[in-house]
């Protein structure tokens, strides 16, 4: 949308002639004005020369006149007059300047430096005491005044200048100043210099003074012993408030680059534990020695800790130890383990890496306490639902974990069986529950010998879980302790609570048979098989019928085929039964002969019902028992009905019934089948030959007329 007043530009292609930057500056200089330089005055005489002084100096007050408060036009003023050597002019210039303004700190070192440059050191002298007796807290007069003292020589008066301008506690570069223009005295001064600092850390008693002094006594006075003293004057003198970490940081960095690392290990030490340095977040890094809050700390001091902290980890970098730098490098990593889970306590990964962490550094000394606090802090962070289970998958293996390490590592199995009991209290079992808990706490109680109670939490367990694992681990459990009626009275239970369990049905039988109880299994098995409802009845059926072959039941077997054919007309059930009748008597004829019935039965059902695929799988199954133990007339009749596999389309269909298009499928005709199929089949037979034998015709008729064309020549 465009702005109004402003015009459009209609034609947006580019010019036909274009213009380069070269150009455009070519011609700027080309065009631009020449500089009229100011015309030069020459004077021939005096007159000229005072009528030409009248002329500036009418202009100079004019320009005061019209604007008085404007120091600039003082001092320019002044500079002309003092450029023509009318130094009595300039010096009555200033001082009408100062009657304008006489707190101006500028006008007065303008006055103070005209009489220097002049070398008016008297004049200097007194303007520069009038301006520092008017403004005593401006430094910068004073420093113009000790310099110029001191380069007249007059040491004297420059140090008495100082005296003056220490009466009026200046900062500490007044003093650094006045030690350092004393010990540019020569011995004696140095003494003076020491004594000056010394009033300055009496006058300013804080950290700042003690290190600039202890800073001055070792590089400017060389005084290295001077220089420890008075860092361990601070630490002794002050109050602990004053007190902070840049003390400890620069005393440990004299003593190390003095060739003193032990001293510097002790210090920095004592400052870990001073400041709290190993606490992981630099926010809760408290005194120890007064009464120190978070809101006490302000980022400053926040960052000088951090910078203690960075410098004690470089120190142990160069001088120390393997173990110093791995304790160096453990407190590094536990300051980022805190960080990432003060973060988000919810992240639970972070709080297995920081719990083994401790765990693979843990000490004596430490007495699993680090260990133990990182896991309560964990398990203190319950996950955001009480009713999702997606929430706890992760959280609940802190509490196994946090068990296992007091049960392995701690040697602790009283502390163990208390973190479970708390972890299973914690769980809301009414929503969900977990297993594994259950067993791992039961367990526990196994190696703990103290059956009794883990009995009641596996029963426990039944009644607030109920999950399948439950049962399997308890039944475990008492069948090693040979409970076999405390067993059976379990898989009642069990299966009470999944009755539609076949795994459940399929041990429990297993179990009464390994004890000889070959009644109580065919019960279970015949209970079993009548249920509604089985996840795996094929597991079943498989299991009660071997179970009869094991005990030698032939007949049993052919009742349990025939009832499960009743139900389901599998074709692996049929190969199954035929394959059993043929193994029931191996070297007899009858049973290959009832092998062959039920093979002849289930094609002729399978056939009724149209299966091919089936069919196919049933005659293959019997071929290859034929030609192991058959005979040549047996396997041709199998062969005889084996299927001609044809290659046909068919349109194929979305789930709307909607045509997606031709596809190839392979389909079975078998010689025995009736129907328009097999004619179909038998009249694309029979043209098939047709075609072959007008070929053979047709080859022997060609060479027929070869030969004679051959007997003519």
């Amino acid at each position: 949308m465009s702005r109004p007043g402003v015009g459009q530009v209609k034609n947006r292609a580019p010019a036909s002639i274009q213009i380069s930057a070269e150009q455009l500056l070519r011609e700027a200089s080309e065009r631009q004005e020449q500089h009229a330089a100011e015309p030069v005055t020459k004077i021939h005489d005096a007159e000229e020369y005072q009528s030409f002084l009248k002329q500036r100096r009418k202009n100079f007050e004019d320009n005061i006149r019209y604007r008085r408060e404007h120091m600039g036009n003082w001092v320019k003023y002044s500079r002309f007059e003092e450029e023509n050597k009318e130094f009595e002019r300039a010096r009555s210039v200033l001082e009408r300047a100062l009657e304008v303004d006489h707190r101006s700190s500028e006008l007065w070192l303008r006055y103070a430096e005209f009489e220097m440059r002049n070398e008016f050191v008297n004049h200097a002298r007194n303007v520069l005491d009038r301006a520092v007796q008017i403004l005593p807290r401006v430094d910068f007069l004073w420093y113009k005044y000790v310099y110029m003292e001191e380069m007249v020589g007059d040491l004297a008066k420059c140090r008495a200048v100082f005296e003056r301008w220490m009466e009026w506690l200046p900062d500490d570069n007044g003093f650094l100043s006045y030690a350092r223009f004393e010990s540019r005295c020569g011995d004696a001064g140095m003494e003076r210099a020491n004594e000056v600092m010394k009033r300055y850390v009496n006058t300013y008693p804080s950290s700042r003074a003690f290190l600039k002094y202890a800073k001055w006594s070792e590089f400017e006075a060389k005084n290295v012993g001077s220089a420890r003293l008075i860092y361990e004057s601070t630490l002794v003198e002050l109050e602990p408030e004053e007190i902070n970490a840049r003390v400890f940081k620069q005393f440990a960095s004299f003593e190390e680059r003095h060739g003193e690392p032990e001293r510097a290990r002790v210090i920095y030490k004592h400052a870990l534990a001073l400041f709290n340095l190993g606490a992981q977040d630099p926010r809760k890094r408290m005194r120890t020695d007064i009464q120190e809050t978070a809101q006490d700390l302000n980022e400053l001091e926040v960052q000088k800790r951090e910078d203690l902290y960075k410098s004690y980890v470089s120190f142990e970098k160069k001088h120390g130890d393997r173990q110093g730098i791995e304790d160096v490098l453990l407190t590094k990593q536990r300051a980022e383990y805190s960080k990432r889970v003060e973060k988000d306590p919810l992240d639970y990964d972070a709080w297995f890496e920081y719990a083994k962490l401790e765990e693979d550094h843990e000490t004596k000394e430490t007495t699993h306490a680090r260990v133990r606090d990182v896991y309560e802090k964990a398990v203190s962070n319950l996950p955001p639902s009480s009713t999702e289970k997606q929430y706890w998958k992760r959280y609940i293996y802190l509490w196994i974990n946090y068990a296992i390490y007091e049960e392995l590592t701690a040697r602790d199995l009283h502390r163990a069986s208390m973190v479970y009991e708390t972890c299973l209290n914690l769980i809301p079992h009414a929503k969900f529950s977990f297993a594994k808990v259950w067993i791992y706490a039961a367990k526990l109680h196994v190696r703990r010998r103290d059956l009794q109670s883990a009995r009641k939490l596996f029963g426990k367990a039944i009644g607030l879980c109920g999950k399948e694992t439950i049962f399997t681990e308890y039944i475990a459990l008492e069948l090693a302790l040979g409970e076999i009626d405390r067993c059976r009275t379990l898989y009642t239970q069990y299966l009470k609570a999944m009755p539609h369990n076949c795994t459940a049905w399929k041990r429990y039988a297993e179990l009464e048979h390994s004890v000889g109880e070959s009644e109580r299994t065919r019960a279970i098995y015949e209970l079993a098989i009548s249920q509604p409802a089985l996840d795996m009845p094929e597991m079943l059926w498989k299991g009660y019928i071997d179970f009869e072959i094991g005990e030698c039941e032939n007949e049993h077997a052919r009742k349990l085929y025939e009832r499960l054919l009743d139900r389901t007309g599998h074709v692996k059930v049929w190969i199954s039964f035929a394959q059993f009748e043929g193994t029931v008597a191996v070297g007899g004829e009858g049973g290959l002969q009832s092998c062959r019935k039920i093979f002849q039965r289930a094609y002729q059902q399978l056939k009724e019902e149209g299966m091919k695929e089936e069919r196919v799988l049933l005659l293959d199954a019997w071929r290859v028992l034929e030609k192991d133990r058959g005979d040549a007339k047996s396997i041709s009749e199998v062969e005889t009905k084996m299927p001609r596999r044809v290659k046909r389309k068919r349109m194929k269909l979305d789930a709307d019934g909607n045509e997606l298009g031709w596809e190839e499928y392979f389909d079975y005709h078998f010689p025995d089948d009736q129907g328009a199929a097999s004619s179909n089949l038998k009249i694309l037979e029979m043209a098939a030959k047709w075609e072959k034998l007008h070929k053979n015709v047709s080859n022997s008729s060609d060479d027929d007329s070869s030969s004679d064309e051959s007997d003519d020549e």
